[in-house]
């Protein structure tokens, strides 16, 4: 095919070649054959098999992932109107998807299913919360940022400031340095706290230290579904974190929430957000959550009538899967064993690596171990605007269940 653009091109097997055309987006190393010549570390690349155009990526000789693809349009130029285009598209469908209230905290970019390899960009309020993962990515982050800020004003939307949370230890495997800081091209504010709102709401997020961007967005709309259910219930709240599951029970007038986490920072941010709300049918303690389920387990007493996990990763590689899949596997079980007939459950899994097949079979197991039955009331996933492309296993990562426990 011949090339309108002079770019490097890169030669891949077949075994490449059959893996982009079943819809993946990265060359991995061991599929680059030869270069047409000296590539340098985050140039765009068309990738070819022999004569056969299959895109045009991101290169990085740093990385495992070689070839990053976001265009498979022979035809692209990848100029500041490209870029302006897709950042169009990411935000229209947010718009799109997602009630009007709910545009002010949402995710703008969530990587390769947004076509943005690499690229997280959270909106919490005012700020934009920015994570690079992409060294191509990052050295064309003045457009992106520039894209994503003109587009936004011009809608009328207030983003004071973009805060940049690279401090990723995979940006090292990019041959990236870990920072975080303010993006000092457009103005900014003096402090990193901004107010949110979600499902009613207000929570202080801290853009600088919080985990990952600042906030949890993913799961909003599976806080909002156990709020329902938790009415009149005693609920326990497992791995609280900041407390937004225990506080959307309460606020769905739960008789009392007891919210638990090992981090006692977490804790006090969760009783600030308590106090936040006016919410008083709920307490926090500071605990391992492993060892409170065992104590409750061994004292045969049943005092929840509805208990929440949410859990971090226990698996961020296939190779610890295993040791994953028991420790799941315990606290679901223990929690089954707590629960009176009847009970109700919330449980999820935010690893990738833990597919829903394989949780699904764990949870059966653990229900025939705990000899109850399950009574599914909702499957749920990740928000919409963290949205799942099915060429992309990566981006499909959030299982989440709702049951009652007979």
């Amino acid at each position: 095919m011949k090339m309108k653009r002079d770019y490097p091109i890169v030669q891949i097997t077949q075994k490449g070649k059959k893996y982009l055309q079943s819809g993946h987006s990265w060359v991995y190393e061991g599929e680059v054959l030869e270069l047409s010549e000296a590539i340098e570390d985050g140039a765009l690349v068309d990738v070819l098999c022999q004569k056969t155009y299959l895109g045009t990526g991101f290169y990085n000789s740093h990385s495992k992932i070689r070839v990053r693809l976001v265009s498979r349009n022979a035809n692209d130029t990848f100029d500041e109107a490209f870029w302006m285009r897709r950042a169009k598209y990411a935000i229209d469908y947010r718009k799109t998807v997602m009630p009007e209230e709910d545009f002010k905290c949402c995710r703008l970019v969530h990587g390769q299913a947004d076509d943005f390899p690499g690229l997280t960009i959270d909106r919490f309020n005012t700020i934009l919360s920015v994570q690079i993962a992409c060294l191509g990515m990052d050295q064309i982050k003045d457009i992106i940022l520039n894209a994503f800020y003109t587009i936004l004003k011009e809608m009328g939307e207030d983003i004071q400031g973009i805060y940049l949370r690279n401090d990723l230890s995979v940006r090292k495997l990019e041959g990236l340095k870990e920072e975080k800081g303010w993006y000092e091209k457009i103005e900014h504010p003096n402090q990193t706290k901004v107010e949110i709102v979600e499902n009613g709401i207000s929570y202080l997020v801290d853009v600088e230290n919080g985990q990952k961007t600042g906030f949890f967005l993913d799961q909003k709309y599976n806080r909002k579904a156990i709020s329902r259910i938790s009415k009149d219930k005693e609920v326990l709240d497992c791995f609280t974190h900041t407390g937004s599951f225990g506080l959307n029970a309460a606020k769905g007038k739960a008789r009392h929430v007891t919210s638990v986490d090992i981090s006692s920072t977490a804790i006090e941010m969760a009783k600030e957000n308590a106090k936040r709300n006016h919410i008083e049918n709920i307490s926090f303690e500071v605990c391992d959550v492993f060892q409170l389920l065992t104590d409750l387990y061994n004292q045969k007493k049943h005092p929840y009538d509805f208990i929440i996990l949410d859990p971090p990763a226990f698996t961020k590689s296939r190779n610890t899967i295993k040791n994953a899949t028991s420790g799941y596997k315990e606290i679901n079980y223990k929690a089954m064993k707590i629960l009176p007939r009847g009970g109700y459950l919330a449980t999820c899994s935010c690893s990738h690596f833990m597919s829903d097949e394989n949780f699904r079979k764990m949870l059966k197991e653990a229900a025939k171990d705990a000899n109850v039955t399950l009574r599914q009331i909702e499957a749920r996933q990740q928000a919409c605007d963290h949205p799942i492309s099915w060429n992309e296993e990566e981006s499909d990562y959030l299982k989440f269940y709702i049951f009652q426990v007979c």
